[in-house]
């Protein structure tokens, strides 16, 4: 009986990968993740070093049961 890799059934091309953005506390530089990842440390343009994470500008509204 054989046996089925199942390393090979998973399709790269289905995978989603979302772009998270942050942006510079200080100077409001929106930076992508990927452009943080190439970087060697991780760091504005302007020297700072704390980002926060830029939120989606789509509101969720949830019905109460």
């Amino acid at each position: 009986m054989a046996e089925k890799n199942y390393d090979d059934s998973i399709d790269d091309s289905t995978v989603e990968t979302f772009d998270v953005n942050y942006s510079c506390l200080r100077c409001g530089t929106i930076v992508s993740n990927t452009e943080l990842s190439r970087l060697p440390e991780i760091k504005c343009i302007c020297g700072f070093r704390v980002f926060t994470k830029v939120r989606p500008p789509v509101v969720k509204t949830v019905k109460a049961i």
